[in-house]
């Protein structure tokens, strides 16, 4: 029986969540992410930079692309390195190329960086459904 429970708890852990082209939507993402990072006992050393990761995914999905869009989390915790995997995928990029209103330029234009900085590994899929946006971040 303990070993079919250890099994269990080191088993992946997913989910996912709409993240819908309104105001709001990423602080409410975002929140989801939290509560859901915590039901999995997702190591703290990971956690507020994933929550930014997530910021970042998700905001670049509103502002640059075409809806819908999604997050989806992935742990995999286990007895050594345990990953989380955060992917944001949308339609695509926006048609028009037009700037939204109250887009500020001196505002965005670092989430990659960003991303890039914080996760142990990250990327770009493109496919037919439009585009997913990955980062894994690693707690040792």
């Amino acid at each position: 029986m303990a070993a079919q429970l250890n099994t269990l708890l080191r088993a992946a852990c997913e989910h996912v969540c709409p993240v819908p082209p309104v105001a709001g939507a990423v602080a409410a993402v975002r929140r989801r992410a939290a509560a859901v990072l915590a039901d999995w006992s997702v190591c703290s050393e990971i956690v507020e930079d994933a929550l930014l990761v997530v910021s970042e995914l998700a905001t670049n999905a509103i502002i640059h692309a075409r809806p819908p869009a999604e997050l989806r989390l992935s742990w995999k915790p286990g007895a050594g390195d345990r990953t989380l995997r955060v992917e944001v995928t949308d339609a695509g990029p926006a048609r028009g190329g037009r700037p939204l209103d109250g887009f500020d330029p001196d505002e965005h234009g670092r989430g990659e960086a960003i991303v890039r900085a914080l996760a142990t590994h990250s990327g770009i899929r493109i496919h037919p459904g439009g585009v997913t946006r990955w980062a894994e971040l690693v707690a040792g």
